[in-house]
């Protein structure tokens, strides 16, 4: 085949030709290549060597508002839940509080009959329910209003008499039976708070037991102070027979805190 010579002008046009090809080739492989890293960003595989795609995280749904409202009423305790008031727990109710109340009833403190057991004033009266109900965990302004409901203000005027340092009625059953006697003041007031506590739970005494009667109550029938009275109390069961003997005592507290 004859070789055929171009002119200078063929050989220029050619070499225009290739110049212009080269540069779309590699306009369109640049092109190319960016897609492909464009993708690898988006897709999740860049920098995952194993070439998994990676999910994104995605945040925890928010409850639902009845879900929200569910989880509130659970935490809420039975006794705020019922409107009633625990027997046991931590009070913020101070002894000053105490004292305050008895003083402002206008009732003289038998101090000459009390100081023989140990209590010579109210500020010690009071100290001792604080400290006793304390140590079982039961709260001490229902053992004390319990008291100034069963003794009238320490005027006493029942079958119990104040020298037997019994503060509620323990062991009276009406008819003149004068009920139990202690030692001194400190273990009345253990006696009654022990007594208490097994009306509102059936965890064990903390302290020796000095309440001879405790093993005749139901454990547990009694956490709320409503239910002392047994008129009010579900099974029937409670500390006197007397209507809203709780309610009562209830009412005392509240008068205490200044409601």
């Amino acid at each position: 085949m004859e070789k055929r010579n171009f002119t200078k002008k063929e050989k220029e046009r050619i070499r225009l030709y290739i110049e212009a090809g080269l540069a779309v080739f590699l306009a369109a492989a640049l092109a190319f290549a960016g897609g492909a890293d464009a993708f690898t960003e988006g897709g999740g595989t860049k920098g995952n060597p194993a070439g998994e795609l990676v999910e994104k995280e995605e945040a925890p749904e928010e409850p639902a508002a009845d879900d929200k409202t569910a989880r509130q009423e659970e935490d809420v305790s039975p006794a705020e839940d019922q409107g009633q008031y625990p027997i046991m727990g931590e009070s913020d109710i101070t002894v000053q509080e105490m004292v305050d109340y008895f003083n402002d009833s206008g009732k003289p403190y038998p101090s000459e009959e009390l100081s023989e057991g140990g209590a010579d004033s109210i500020e010690t009266f009071c100290q001792i329910y604080y400290d006793e109900a304390s140590a079982e965990g039961v709260r001490p302004e229902v053992a004390f209003a319990q008291t100034m409901k069963e003794t009238g203000f320490l005027q006493y005027g029942g079958d119990a008499s104040i020298e037997q340092f019994n503060f509620a009625g323990l062991g009276t059953t009406g008819g003149g039976v004068p009920g139990n006697s202690y030692p001194d003041v400190r273990t009345g007031v253990r006696a009654q708070i022990q007594h208490l506590k097994a009306y509102a739970t059936t965890d064990a005494l903390e302290q020796e037991c000095v309440d001879d009667r405790y093993e005749y109550v139901k454990k547990g029938a009694a956490p709320y102070v409503e239910w002392l009275g047994q008129q009010e109390n579900p099974d029937g069961t409670g500390w006197a027979t007397g209507e809203n003997y709780g309610y009562d005592i209830v009412g005392m507290i509240q008068d205490i805190r200044g409601e």
